[in-house]
């Protein structure tokens, strides 16, 4: 009999494994890491002894009941940690387990994928000493060390006051905070943040705290510039300079969509996510019959709207096979999204996009680099008559290299619109190509 497939440990995947079992169905939990608990409650290795206070801060209470339910689940359904989807089709997912490749039929298929960090390249980008936000978190949750002695993050988001935070908490040298928002547009985000006044005292904390420990929060900055040679040497911003050693940097998150792509679910372009999201309804049913979205992989709303969200798509898969389900849970469930969902509305009225940044990107900035395609090969292209996304990448390869577009396509997509005049919805986004992450060579097949 084909199994019930969950992608993905974290809150949402977590969530939605634990309701279809408490209603009969033991599904089959798969995920690339090695320990349940997603991004947010990443937990440490086996021997790692800090404290769940240390480690999560303020959400130290959820983490421990997450991790907790994913102890007790992994005796109790099939688990498999290490385990990359890497491609799906005809029914059937392909993965990756430890160098040996295996393919698994499901009767359905949960998608619970996650997000990333939405990258805006600058010159110096591709220093040794650059990370993401997201890196910059696992370096510190997972194997408790700093990315450098003295370190600057940069950029947008809730993410980045967070991380700089933890960082400086842990002991580490943060230098500054470079915030490209100013605080005009958080001012006007108030009254919408408001509705989830526990979330926004968290946030308003972070940010206090950092200022009454010694650390400049710059608003309204934006990184010009990471100078170095064979590593960073220091950031520029507006006319200022800041020597520094490591630099972490994101503007806010975006959703890991290749997987829902490659099941052939229908995309829509979403505005508030600034990006081409899969189609599902309140309850995280799909386009296609069979596959349920859930979690940040199918809009950014955060940990605790992906639990519920794992939750709501699980019961609508039972309601679709059968079973019979609570109909107020669900309809509380998706009352309380709605809610978070405004609330979203307004972090990007806090933290909204820099538009202006393709317009000022250098030509010769590196914006693929797995391809080493410049900002000036992408214009050119552009030049030449072509401003749909996928008839850019077959002219300059910009996306084609292993990420497979995941760190550069959206910023490809920002400077085609600026420099062909369009709206960025009319660009179209990249197509969905298998392996959706790297793979190794020498693969085993599994008999």
């Amino acid at each position: 009999m084909k199994p019930v497939v969950i992608v993905g440990a974290g809150p949402a995947g977590i969530s939605a494994a634990r309701t279809l079992l408490d209603h009969g169905i033991t599904p089959c939990l798969v995920d690339e890491s090695p320990r349940g608990g997603g991004q947010i409650y990443r937990r440490q290795p086996p021997g790692f002894q800090r404290t769940a206070r240390q480690v999560y801060g303020f959400e130290a209470r959820k983490a421990q009941a997450v991790h907790r339910n994913m102890d007790e689940l992994a005796a109790l359904i099939d688990y498999r940690p290490d385990t990359l989807v890497w491609n799906a089709e005809d029914g059937r997912l392909d993965m990756l387990n430890n160098g040996r490749a295996d393919s698994l039929e499901y009767a359905q298929v949960i998608v619970a994928t996650g997000a990333t960090d939405r990258i805006l390249p600058v010159p110096g980008w591709t220093l040794p000493g650059v990370y993401s936000l997201g890196a910059a978190q696992i370096a510190l949750k997972y194997q408790g060390c700093a990315i450098g002695e003295r370190v600057v993050f940069c950029g947008s988001g809730p993410l980045l006051y967070l991380v700089a935070y933890q960082y400086a908490k842990a002991g580490a040298k943060v230098l500054a905070v470079l915030d490209s928002a100013p605080l005009s547009a958080q001012c006007r985000a108030l009254p919408a943040l408001l509705r989830q006044p526990a979330t926004l005292a968290k946030g308003m904390y972070y940010r206090a705290w950092l200022t009454a420990h010694g650390i400049a929060v710059h608003q309204g900055a934006m990184l010009k510039q990471i100078d170095g040679d064979q590593r960073v040497r220091g950031i520029r911003f507006g006319e200022q300079t800041l020597p520094c050693d490591a630099v972490a940097f994101a503007h806010a998150l975006r959703s890991e969509t290749q997987l829902a792509d490659l099941l052939g679910c229908e995309f829509a372009w979403n505005p508030l996510n600034r990006a081409w999201l899969p189609q599902r309804d309140s309850a995280g049913r799909s386009s296609v019959e069979g596959v349920y979205l859930a979690g940040d992989g199918a809009g950014i709303m955060g940990a605790d709207a992906a639990q519920m969200a794992g939750e709501c798509a699980a019961l609508a898969l039972l309601e679709d096979t059968g079973v019979a389900v609570d109909p107020h849970r669900r309809a509380t469930l998706e009352r309380q999204l709605a809610r978070i969902q405004r609330f979203r509305q307004g972090l990007e009225t806090a933290f909204p996009f820099p538009e202006h940044w393709a317009a000022q990107a250098p030509d010769e900035l590196v914006l693929c680099r797995c391809e080493e395609v410049s900002v000036g090969e992408v214009r050119a292209v552009v030049d030449e008559g072509h401003w749909e996304i996928n008839r850019v990448k077959a002219h300059c390869r910009v996306g084609m290299g292993r990420c497979q577009g995941r760190m550069c396509g959206l910023a490809a997509a920002e400077i085609v619109a600026e420099r062909s005049g369009r709206d960025l919805p009319q660009i179209g986004r990249l197509r969905g190509q298998a392996p959706i992450k790297p793979l190794p060579f020498g693969v085993q097949v599994q008999p």
